[in-house]
């Protein structure tokens, strides 16, 4: 028996092959951060690193690697750099998030979360907790008011605000 669980594409989206994905969101996120050390150097920005040599080494990557990456989330607005002097040293930077970085959290815990679920062998190695309390931390799908919304009753919907932008930039 197969189980066909989808959201519900409303209006035009309901036919998927009347309409193309141009302007898709996720693709462009994955443009961005969609390699496997673009995501490691972020989560070790959620750690707490901050500098060139922190990420290469926990990240497990060249300098090279490392450099480039860094390059390409400052250069898109995830990262910032600011510079930094210790002791009778020459000024270096480094690389802190910025609102658009700190931003991408819930997806990064999410496949942090789905990974702790599907691709571990045991228990996760590592727990998501409210620092104050101890109570855990999940990434879900909440509606506004707070009731978490299954894949088949997410509705998609095109949203007239973007048509309107595009309709007034071609004028």
């Amino acid at each position: 028996m197969m189980f066909v669980m989808a959201a519900v594409m409303e209006g035009q989206l309901a036919d998927l092959s009347s309409w193309q994905t141009t302007d898709c969101s996720i693709a462009k996120a994955m443009d961005l951060v969609g390699t496997r050390s673009a995501i490691l150097i972020l989560r070790e920005a959620y750690y707490g690193t901050t500098r060139f040599d922190g990420f290469a080494n926990r990240v497990g990557i060249t300098d090279a690697a490392a450099a480039s990456q860094l390059r390409k989330l400052t250069e898109a607005g995830l990262l910032t750099k600011q510079p930094y002097q210790e002791q009778g040293k020459r000024t270096r930077h480094e690389y802190v998030l910025t609102d658009m970085g700190r931003d991408l959290l819930p997806a990064v815990l999410a496949l942090m979360q789905w990974g702790d679920a599907y691709l571990q062998p045991g228990p996760a190695p590592l727990l998501l907790v409210e620092e104050s309390t101890g109570a855990p931390v999940r990434v879900q799908v909440r509606s506004e008011s707070g009731r978490e919304i299954a894949l088949e009753e997410l509705g998609v919907r095109v949203n007239d605000d973007y048509l309107d932008a595009r309709k007034a930039a071609r004028h």
